[in-house]
């Protein structure tokens, strides 16, 4: 890898991309010269400072750099050194950008005993505001799911609506393409209540693959409950034909006249 970029003419910039030496013996100085290869180009900071870099001969760094920056105050002041930083070049393998653990976490990751808050912003949830004296006022409220801290937002149902629609139990995937009926005919579906009610509901047939989980309408398996098969002899039967070229053929006698 080659860096060569121009700098601003001037007799600061030209030290400072002159300070080849000062740069490796900083280098040097730091890592050793064993792991202090080729100079291999320097590039502009700011009007008083540059940095020069270095090959970087470490086990397991293949494609890193020595980055060393040099400075100057002005055109009668000396270079002096900054830093000296291990930095990655375009080829050098680095681990991937950092992510923050609860972006992290995807579906099926939450094992037993495993605790996962939701954020205090969390667009999926609303708060539930209702509150009553009334036990029967409260007792319709946490019916309709309004005696809850929070409840979903238009915005987490039709993500959820979304994410069911588009997943396994979906009317694009293959078990539905094939299947004879949808769900929304099924006698073992239960709808949903709520905004969700039209498009989902639970299966609740054991022989189905769905039986438990949230189901598309347009969802559908061969555990239909409509479904009948015609019982009919799995051995064709066809119209009997008797080949007389193999039975034995006797003459009838007549009975004699009495």
């Amino acid at each position: 890898m080659t860096l060569l970029l121009t700098l601003d003419d001037g007799s600061v910039q030209r030290a400072l991309t002159d300070a080849v030496e000062l740069a490796r013996e900083a280098a040097v100085a730091e890592a050793g010269a064993e792991q202090v290869g080729a100079h291999e180009g320097v590039y502009r900071e700011d009007a008083v400072s540059a940095t020069h870099l270095f090959e970087a001969a470490v086990p397991g760094y293949r494609g890193w750099c020595w980055s060393v920056t040099v400075a100057a105050a002005g055109p009668e002041l000396p270079v002096t050194v900054s830093e000296v930083v291990l930095t990655p070049g375009r080829e050098a393998l680095v681990a991937p950008k950092w992510v923050p653990w609860e972006r992290r976490v995807r579906p099926g990751d939450l094992g037993v005993g495993d605790i996962f808050p939701t954020e205090d912003d969390d667009p999926r949830l609303v708060p539930a505001y209702l509150q009553s004296d009334d036990p029967a006022v409260e007792e319709v409220a946490l019916e309709a799911g309004l005696g809850r801290v929070h409840v979903l937002s238009r915005y987490g149902r039709q993500e959820a609506a979304t994410r069911w629609r588009g997943g396994e139990f979906g009317p694009r995937s293959d078990m539905a393409r094939s299947a004879p009926e949808s769900c929304g005919t099924c006698g073992f579906y239960l709808s949903l209540a709520g905004s969700m009610r039209a498009a989902f509901g639970v299966c609740g047939n054991e022989i189905s693959p769905a039986d438990g989980r949230v189901v598309n309408v347009e969802y559908g398996c061969g555990a239909h409950s409509e479904i009948h098969v015609e019982t009919t002899s799995s051995v064709p039967v066809a119209e009997l034909v008797y080949d007389d070229s193999q039975l034995d053929m006797e003459p009838v006698r007549e009975p004699a006249d009495s």
